[in-house]
Formats: C-alpha cells, sequence, structure tokens
C-alpha cells in the first residue's frame, strides 16, 4: 500500500472512529480543536464531539476545523440554510452526515463562478447537476474538481463532517 494511500486509510479510521463514538455520547465537554503531530495518537471521546456538535450556531450556517493532521483537516459543519455551491480543484471531499437531513447537488457546472483562492472555486448555482436527498448516517464522497452544493436543509439542520483529501 503507497503511504498516500494508507495515511488515507488512516485518516478514514479515526474519522469512523468518531462517528461511532458519537453515537454513544454521555455528558458534553467544553468544544475542543483537536491538532494531531505525525506520530500522535489523539482520541476523541464522545463527549468532545457531542460539545462541537452543540456549539454550532442554531441560527446560522457554521463551520470549524475539528481535527487537523496535515495535509488532512476535518470540519464540523452545521447547515441551516443552502450555502454557495464549491469546487475544490486539489481535493476531494468526504462528508458524512451526522444529524438532519438535506439535499446535495453534484456534478454539472459551477454557475457565477468566481475564485476564492489558488484552488477553490464558488459560484451562485450548479447547473445540470444531479440532486439527492442525504440524511444521518450517509456517506457522499465528492471528487477533486467535481461541482457541489447544499441548496437546502430540511428541519432543524444538516450536520456534517467533512474531510477534505489531497490529490495525491
Amino acid at each position: 500500500m503507497t503511504e498516500s494511500r494508507m495515511r488515507t486509510f488512516r485518516v478514514l479510521s479515526v474519522i469512523a472512529l468518531l462517528c461511532t463514538l458519537s453515537a454513544s455520547a454521555q455528558q458534553p465537554a467544553p468544544p475542543a480543536q483537536v491538532v494531531s503531530q505525525p506520530g500522535e495518537t489523539k482520541i476523541v471521546t464522545a463527549a468532545t464531539l457531542a460539545a462541537s456538535i452543540a456549539a454550532q450556531p442554531a441560527d446560522r450556517n457554521g463551520n470549524a476545523p475539528f481535527i487537523q493532521y496535515a495535509p488532512y483537516s476535518v470540519n464540523m459543519e452545521h447547515r441551516v440554510m443552502g450555502q454557495a455551491p464549491a469546487v475544490h480543484e486539489n481535493d476531494a471531499e468526504l462528508f458524512y452526515v451526522i444529524d438532519g437531513a438535506g439535499t446535495i447537488v453534484t456534478g454539472g457546472k459551477l454557475a457565477g463562478e468566481r475564485r476564492t483562492n489558488a484552488a477553490n472555486l464558488t459560484g451562485t448555482a450548479v447547473e445540470n447537476g444531479i440532486s439527492k436527498k442525504v440524511a444521518k448516517g450517509d456517506w457522499v464522497l465528492v471528487p477533486a474538481g467535481v461541482p457541489h452544493w447544499f441548496p437546502s436543509v430540511e428541519g432543524s439542520g444538516l450536520t456534517l463532517m467533512s474531510l477534505h483529501l489531497p490529490k495525491g
């Protein structure tokens, strides 16, 4: 197995563990960002994950780094309304739906395209993409260079973990 694939396997294993732990959360602890260094093992408790979820804003979209292990970053995202579409030219993005439901649109073409930085684009919509409903427990992998967008959410929102996976 290549070093890149081994690293990806380790990161996905951590995400799977975090998702499993979240199902058995006990008492919330203060929210914490976990930063790991090469060779350092970090354990994120169910309570820490639950506190991070609880810290997300209830009245607006939120996005906060949760675990960083260069070149990877796991983000906690909460959506209470649609957001602008994106294209990550150098990273695939893996989403895990922690709670809630909504619609994701992938593929097609980014409308109203503008560059946000050297490797990312945003826009006003995704034209001719494929719409799919997502809900608690679903995983979505968006390849690098593919437009994606959560144009709508249901009920009280959509809570996601996202992991950017660099091309390699």
